[in-house]
C-alpha cells in the first residue's frame, strides 16, 4: 500500500523536467519503438533464416566481442556528456580527444584479437569476428551522439538512427529473401554504425558544427577523461562478461543450438525491451546533472518520478511476455527455437530489476561515486559465473535464465542495501516533493 501511496503521489506531482527535456525523450522513445516495430518484422526472420546453429556462431561471436567493448568504447559516453553539459565551450575538444583516444585502443584490441584468431585456423571465424570488429571501428562516430544528447538535440540522432534502420532493414530482408549466409547479416550489422556516422558527419558539417580540421588529441584532457572514466570500464567489462557468460557456459556444457535458442530469448527482452529503458533514461540525463549541479530538490523529484516511470514499464514488459510470450515464439519463431518458452517466462523480469539499476548507475556517476558500481558488478559478475556453472548442466537453457535474472536482482537491487550514502538518498527521493 505504501508503494501505491507512493506511486499515486508521483502521479499527481507536477512533471519537473522541462519541455525540452520531454521532447528529447519523446525522440529517443520514438527511435526505440521504431526499432522495436521493424525488429519483430525482420529479426524472427534472420532467425529462422540462420536456424539456431549459425544463429548461435553469430550470437557468441558478438558476445564475445561485446566482453571487449569497453575496451572500444574506453567507457566515455556518459562522462562525456556529463562533461559538454558542465562546460559547453570546450565541446569540439571533448569529442575530438574522445575519438582519439578510441581509435588508438580500437586499434590495440583489433590487432591482438585478429592475431589470436589467425592461428585458430578457423578462416570462417575469423573472417566474422573481423567484419564484427570493422563494425566497432565504424562505431567510433558514435562522439557526435556525445554531443547531441549533451545539447539535448535528440530528433537528430531520431533521424539518423531510422535512416540507417531503414536501410539496413532492406538488407536483411533481401538477405532473408535470398537465403543468404552469416557472413552477409554480420556484415550488414556492421555496417549499420557507418551509415549513422556518415549521417552525423554531413548533418553536423552543414550546420557548421564540426570542425575536422582544427580536431586535435589533448593530452591533458584525455588523462583527465579516462580518469573519470576508468570505473565505467571497468563495470562495463564485468557487465559484458556477466550478460555473455552464460552463452559460453552453454556453448561449453551444449552447443551453438542451445546459444541459438536462448538468442531468441535476448532478443526478445533485451534487443526489442530493455532499449527503452535505456533510452528514456539517456535522453534525461544532461537534465539530472544539471538539476544535481544547480537545484538538489528538483533532482531528486526527477529522480523520484523517472524511478516510477521505469517500473511501470518493467512492470509491463514483465507481464506481456507472462502473456504473450508462448504465442510469440509460436507464431513468429520455426519450431526448434519453441525450447526457449520457459526461458522467457523466466527472463521477461530482467528489465525490471535492469531499469532501477541503470538509474543507480546514473545517480553514482553524477553524485561521482563510480567506485560503487565496480563493487556491484563484480559481485554480479561472481554470482552469474556460479549459477551458470550449477544451473546450466541442471536446467539448460532455463538455468542461464534464472542466473543471469538472479544477477540482475542481486546487482541492481541486493547491492543498494550495502550502499550506505545511496539508502539516503532513497530517502531524499522518497521524500522529495
Amino acid at each position: 500500500m505504501h508503494f501505491l501511496s507512493l506511486a499515486f503521489q508521483n502521479i499527481t506531482m507536477r512533471i519537473a523536467f522541462s519541455k525540452k527535456d520531454l521532447n528529447t525523450t519523446t525522440w529517443f522513445s520514438l527511435g526505440k519503438l521504431i526499432h522495436l516495430f521493424t525488429g519483430v518484422f525482420i529479426v524472427p526472420k534472420i532467425f529462422n533464416t540462420l536456424g539456431t546453429t549459425d544463429m548461435g556462431i553469430l550470437t557468441l561471436a558478438g558476445s564475445i566481442l561485446g566482453m571487449f567493448a569497453p575496451l572500444f568504447t574506453l567507457g566515455l559516453s556518459a562522462i562525456c556528456v556529463r562533461e559538454i553539459v558542465f562546460t559547453p565551450k570546450r565541446s569540439q575538444h571533448i569529442i575530438a580527444t574522445a575519438f582519439f583516444m578510441r581509435l588508438l585502443s580500437w586499434g590495440f584490441v583489433a590487432i591482438g584479437f585478429v592475431c589470436y584468431l589467425y592461428f585458430t585456423n578457423n578462416t570462417t571465424l575469423l573472417v566474422i569476428y573481423m567484419v564484427l570488429i570493422c563494425g566497432y571501428l565504424f562505431r567510433l562516430t558514435d562522439v557526435f551522439e556525445y554531443y547531441l544528447l549533451a545539447k539535448k538535440r535528440a530528433k537528430l540522432i531520431f533521424i539518423g538512427k531510422t535512416v540507417s534502420l531503414f536501410c539496413i532493414v532492406a538488407l536483411q530482408y533481401y538477405g532473408v529473401k535470398q537465403q543468404m549466409d552469416i557472413l552477409f547479416f554480420a556484415q550488414v550489422i556492421a555496417l549499420d554504425f557507418l551509415l549513422q556516422g556518415v549521417f552525423y558527419i554531413v548533418v553536423l558539417g552543414t550546420k557548421n558544427e564540426l570542425y575536422l580540421k582544427r580536431w586535435c588529441f589533448s593530452k591533458s584532457l584525455g588523462k583527465k577523461l579516462l580518469t573519470m572514466a576508468f570505473p565505467l570500464i571497468v563495470s562495463e567489462a564485468l557487465v559484458m562478461i556477466y550478460i555473455g557468460i552464460d552463452e559460453v557456459i552453454l556453448k561449453h556444457f551444449y552447443n551453438d543450438h542451445a546459444n541459438g535458442v536462448f538468442g531468441s530469448v535476448q532478443f526478445l527482452v533485451i534487443g526489442l525491451s530493455w532499449t527503452l529503458g535505456f533510452a528514456i533514461i539517456n535522453a534525461l540525463y544532461p537534465s539530472l546533472t544539471e538539476s544535481f549541479q544547480n537545484h538538489k530538490k528538483y533532482y531528486y523529484i526527477k529522480n523520484k518520478q523517472l524511478f516510477f516511470i521505469l517500473v511501470a514499464l518493467g512492470l509491463f514488459i514483465a507481464w506481456f511476455y507472462l502473456f504473450f510470450g508462448d504465442s510469440i515464439l509460436d507464431s513468429y519463431f520455426t519450431e526448434q527455437y519453441r525450447e526457449g518458452k520457459t526461458a522467457l517466462q523466466i527472463f521477461c523480469w530482467a528489465p525490471l530489476f535492469v531499469f532501477i539499476g541503470m538509474l543507480y548507475e546514473k545517480h553514482l556517476l553524477t553524485a561521482n561515486r563510480l567506485k560503487h558500481n565496480v563493487y556491484r558488478f563484480i559481485v554480479g559478475c561472481f554470482v552469474n559465473l556460479l549459477l551458470c556453472y550449477v544451473l546450466i548442466p541442471i536446467y539448460y537453457i532455463n538455468g542461464a535464465a534464472i542466473a543471469v535474472l538472479a544477477s540482475h536482482f542481486i546487482t541492481n537491487i541486493g547491492y543498494l542495501a550495502f550502499d550506505s550514502n545511496t539508502k539516503k538518498d532513497i530517502k531524499s527521493l522518497l521524500n522529495a516533493k
